[in-house]
């Protein structure tokens, strides 16, 4: 207690010594300190400073290089863009040419059906599978093929225009993602230091869909290479349009004119046929005429041999009444007789003949009716052939597809 209330003791000059340099190397210690310390942010400063710039310059190299990547391959992309809008609209008038093709089929269709069910109504022998008939059916049948095979076609090239519509749609879409991403990296290459509104974000921003730069290009190329295959299959298809449509017009065009050179070629063999079969009537009416005139003349006749058979017939009942020994078989009596017997006989035969002559006749008049409806056959027969297949087929026109 004395000690507390008491003066405090004096140190000693080697304490006081002791004291100042004990505070004279911890300053100096702090001051060293502090100088490496100040050295050693300074050096790290320069350096930070030197990484930013680096870093930055090296972004910004990256990221005009990526701009580059980004139009080089947005240009691919428009290039095979408007690739797929021409071949679209190539296909389109493709397609409107077979359409407008298969519509054009449909007259010549049923014109063919119409000939085929119009010569059903030919009649007797003239109801003959000839070969006008026969080119109908090949006709009927080319044309069936010609629309069938133009029907698959345009289904073809719908679902052809359906594939490039859809390789279409995915390159708009992945030319509007490039179109975004160079619009972000273009206002990122514009950044600097002194940019106004920076914005301090998070550092470890999470990346939805990650996909390195091989992986990208290939996507790239995946979509192009997509486009290429179509458009070649577009080519090819309508290569092929082009060459079927000019092919199934020939081979319609070729039978329909094959089809009117049997109609010709059967309509004047139909025509000679009548023409020959009336000239037989003509024959065969003066025939019927001249039997006629021939019956009339056996039937005089025989009237005129009636008158003097009864002359004799008369003078032989007459002599027979003569009396007793006169009752002479003389040569007036024998020539009687044998006069009778003539004349009966010459009636008997010229009867033979008319009776023969009306049998003729009767043959001459069925032959006549058997001709008139024979050239009737022939005449139906021009009338369908002649007259309404070749007014139906006149207005056909075969065009090219």
């Amino acid at each position: 207690m004395s000690r507390l209330t008491g003066s405090p003791d004096k140190f000693l000059p080697s304490e006081w010594k002791h004291a100042n340099q004990v505070h004279f190397r911890s300053s100096e210690a702090e001051r060293a300190h502090s100088e490496k310390l100040t050295a050693e942010c300074q050096r790290l400063i320069e350096e930070s400073n030197k990484s930013t710039k680096h870093m930055q310059q090296d972004a910004q190299k990256k990221l005009e290089q990526r701009i580059l990547d980004i139009k080089f391959w947005r240009q691919e992309l428009e290039n095979k863009f408007e690739e797929m809008v021409q071949e679209i609209e190539s296909l389109i008038i493709f397609k409107s040419r077979v359409e407008k093709a298969l519509e054009s089929c449909s007259q010549p269709f049923q014109v063919t059906l119409q000939c085929l069910t119009e010569r059903e109504k030919r009649v007797a022998i003239d109801l003959v599978h000839d070969g006008v008939e026969e080119e109908l059916l090949k006709e009927k049948e080319v044309i069936e093929g010609v629309m069938v095979l133009l029907q698959r076609t345009l289904e073809q090239i719908n679902e052809q225009i359906r594939l490039i519509r859809s390789v279409k749609y995915y390159l708009e879409k992945d030319l509007q993602d490039k179109f975004q991403a160079e619009r972000i990296d273009d206002f990122c290459s514009l950044l600097t230091n002194t940019s106004p509104d920076l914005k301090e974000g998070n550092s470890n921003l999470s990346v939805g869909i990650a996909v390195t730069p091989e992986e990208w290009e290939s996507l790239c190329n995946l979509n192009i290479s997509k486009a290429e295959n179509e458009k070649n299959n577009s080519l090819s298809l309508r290569a092929l349009v082009a060459s079927l449509l000019k092919q199934t017009s020939a081979d319609m065009r070729r039978q329909y004119e094959a089809t009117g050179r049997a109609f010709e070629l059967r309509i004047q063999e139909t025509k000679t046929a009548k023409t020959q079969l009336e000239n037989q009537l003509n024959e065969l009416l003066a025939e019927i005429a001249n039997q006629e005139k021939n019956l009339e003349a056996l039937k005089v006749a025989i009237a005129e041999k009636e008158a003097p058979l009864k002359v004799a017939q008369t003078r032989l009942s007459a002599r027979s009444q003569r009396p007793n020994v006169e009752l002479c078989h003389d040569p007036a009596q024998m020539r009687l007789l044998a006069e009778v017997k003539e004349l009966a006989n010459n009636i008997e035969r010229l009867a033979e003949a008319f009776q023969f002559s009306e049998m003729k006749l009767k043959a001459l008049a069925s032959s006549q009716l058997s001709l008139e409806e024979e050239i009737q056959v022939k005449t139906n027969s021009l009338y369908i052939d002649e007259v309404i297949c070749l007014q139906q087929r006149q207005p056909v026109v075969i065009h090219n597809f």
